[in-house]
């Protein structure tokens, strides 16, 4: 029995395995969307039209990529994607609208600090216009970015966050232009210094207030709402700024509503809540004859990434949280006799989750070194190794289910026994470094053995040696990446991400991994996975074959990972791809773009290493050396200009070639 057949589940039938059971085991149902499927060819598809099941391959697209010079990892973007989700949302409130009569309208903004790379922005604002979306904006930078895009004056631009007076400023011209920029108080004093900034420059405005609710939101970011909210004008502030519009007599500047729970909205029972308790607030300001038409119910529609915990996991469906909104809001308003507003929303990680794909390479699995099969021990080998040798031996011709739960993990204990006391007896003297070397085989090999047979044997729940067991035996699969760049969120804040092969999924996966990127962090792992296991801490994956790329893909990467990767270690942005289906074309696909990732010049400039100087100090170094002797001048250079050929490379794990160091 091979090494790698030692870990398969000896309950399980590879012959049986299909792709439908890949599926199944990285819950792809439950996180795609109906965006990616398991092909019977055992690879990942991508379904990106809703109007039509055309698929093509992830796998190819790679192929093609790097046919046009592209190395890995890769960040690929199904722009078909971004315009489906796009639709999807805003037929969800078009068809809440009409099965409810309400008589207002509704108007999506897209949250631009989700994902702020233009080309993102242009697929999004473009696949909305036949919807009237909007953007929003949160800082000066942001804003600079939206305001272009404007060219509709009917276009909605929400301005939320923190506005200094530049800012502010900058808006009021913005709206003198007859744009239709609505910045947010977020403050008091903010509203007090637009209306001065207005005053000064005679020119009429208009803006929303966010308010703090009493309701909180759900879920890790439920902060985000409720009394402990960052942001948002308490109700005795409301009531101070109503009474000095009235008293400046620019009632009519006051136009929008807005409150925010939070993302990820896991209960559309507290976001109904919430929408009751602002439209009360809009109805008294209504009444109280304040020409409010815009409600805001902010971000918060969730993604489900197909996690368990009760914080993270989303109980609702798309159109669960669009009718949530609009019975809430027609329910209040009918009881109070004001008129319908425009519900505006702002969803950005429901936009932009799903369009983009991680792609990496696995570099290498590092496996718990492990004895021959048919190893026989010296003579003269120690005691020690004899007794474990013979377990081995026991434990590899024994049948499954000849042993009793109770015996293998009284085996189990004995060898952990026998491995600590080899150990100590190697620290004293006792035992010699092959003989050590020896131990800690078989000790895997055993390990290992007696994980497959108390699969067999093991009563239900496991006992606490079965889940040891599994965790010692989780291999480390290395892989050309970087957590702190790509997938940040889950260092920071343990959000889960769903990751699978993209092929050979018709094969029973017979490995237990855990991922490693590149980075010389501890933390530099991901430790939580989406799998239909009990246990989160490993990912079930196929053995590595010597010579064939093994690629995995790294789903929903789409909100927030671009922005908002780290640069450890100096690993910078991966490559992009850029793809839109096309059934003319050969298998289903075209890239329209692809951009290179970030070369070592251009990251060491980030960090004030420039070239120029690099080289100059590089140069001294070798010049010293070949006048101290040390190196022949032909040498020298040579090694100047491998070091200086570098700094057109990409910050990543290169596997097309090897560099080798040139013999003097």
């Amino acid at each position: 029995m091979s090494h790698d057949q030692q870990d398969v589940q000896a309950s399980d039938s590879s012959a049986d395995w299909q792709a439908d059971d890949a599926a199944e085991l990285y819950r792809l149902e439950s996180w795609s969307d109906g965006f990616f499927v398991v092909d019977d060819s055992g690879q990942v598809a991508v379904q990106p039209l809703d109007d039509s099941d055309l698929r093509f391959m992830i796998m190819d697209v790679v192929d093609e990529a790097i046919k046009q010079g592209m190395t890995l990892p890769i960040l690929l973007r199904f722009q078909d994607v971004l315009r489906a989700r796009v639709q999807r949302i805003n037929h969800a409130f078009r068809d809440a609208i009409e099965e409810n009569e309400y008589q207002g309208s509704y108007r999506g903004v897209y949250p631009i600090k989700v994902n702020q790379l233009q080309e993102v922005v242009d697929e999004v604002f473009d696949a909305g216009q036949p919807f009237n979306l909007g953007l929003e904006c949160g800082s000066k930078s942001e804003l600079i970015a939206a305001l272009p895009y404007l060219k509709d004056d009917n276009t909605l631009l929400i301005c939320n966050g923190v506005k200094d007076r530049t800012m502010l400023s900058l808006i009021l011209s913005a709206q003198r232009l007859g744009k239709n920029v609505i910045p947010v108080m977020e403050k008091f004093a903010e509203f007090e210094e637009l209306m001065e900034l207005a005053e000064a420059a005679d020119t009429a405005t208009q803006f929303g207030v966010r308010i703090r609710l009493r309701t909180s939101g759900s879920g890790k970011w439920a902060d985000s709402g409720g009394y402990r909210s960052k942001f948002g004008i308490s109700l005795p502030e409301l009531i101070e700024i109503v009474e000095q519009l009235k008293k400046l007599g620019r009632s009519d500047a006051f136009v929008l509503l807005h409150f925010h729970l939070g993302s990820q909205i896991t209960n559309v029972q507290i976001l109904k809540q919430a929408a009751k308790e602002i439209s009360q607030i809009y109805a008294e300001l209504v009444n109280r004859g304040l020409p409010v038409r815009y409600l805001d119910v902010g971000g918060g529609l969730g993604v489900d990434y197909s996690v368990d915990n009760e914080e993270g996991a989303i109980h609702y469906s798309l159109q669960e949280y669009a009718n949530a909104i609009v019975t809430s809001v027609a329910e209040v308003c009918d009881q109070r006799d004001v008129p319908h507003p425009i519900l505006v929303s702002e969803s950005g990680r429901a936009i932009t989750a799903h369009h983009s794909v991680l792609v990496v390479e696995t570099l290498g699995a590092y496996t718990k070194d492990r004895i021959a099969d048919n190893f026989s021990p010296a003579n003269d080998a120690d005691d020690t190794v004899k007794r474990l040798a013979a377990l081995h031996e026991e434990l590899r011709n024994a049948k499954p289910g000849e042993w009793l739960a109770s015996e293998l993990l009284e085996a189990y204990h004995t060898i952990d026994a026998t491995h600590r006391d080899a150990a100590t007896m190697f620290r004293l003297g006792f035992l010699a470094l092959e003989q050590d070397a020896l131990v800690e085989r078989l000790y895997w090999s055993i390990c290992s053995l007696l994980l497959q047979h108390l699969r067999y044997a093991a009563p239900d729940p496991r006992p606490p040696e079965f889940i040891e067991l599994e965790e010692k035996l989780v291999d480390q699969y290395l892989c050309d990446f970087s957590v702190f760049q790509s997938v940040l969120d889950h260092w920071a804040i343990g959000q889960a991400f769903p990751i699978m092969p993209l092929q050979r999924l018709a094969e029973k996966p017979t490995r237990r991994a855990l991922l490693v990127d590149l980075t010389c962090d501890s933390d530099g792992k991901v430790s939580e996975y989406v799998s239909s296991n009990e246990d989160k801490s490993f990912l079930e994956l196929h053995s590595l074959k010597p010579g064939e790329p093994y690629y995995l893909g790294f789903f929903l990467m789409g909100a927030y990972q671009d922005i908002m990767g780290d640069a450890h270690n100096l690993f910078g942005r991966v490559g992009e791809v850029h793809v839109y289906a096309d059934q003319e074309e050969e298998g289903n696909f075209w890239i329209e773009k692809t951009i290179p990732g970030i070369k070592i010049q251009d990251m060491l400039a980030q960090v004030q290493y420039f070239p120029n100087d690099l080289q100059r100090r590089m140069n001294e170094l070798i010049k010293a050396k070949i006048e101290a002797g040390e190196i022949r001048p032909k040498r020298g250079m040579q090694i100047l200009e491998q070091y200086l050929a570098c700094f057109q490379q990409e910050t990543y794990y290169d596997t097309r070639r090897t560099n080798e160091v040139t013999k003097s």
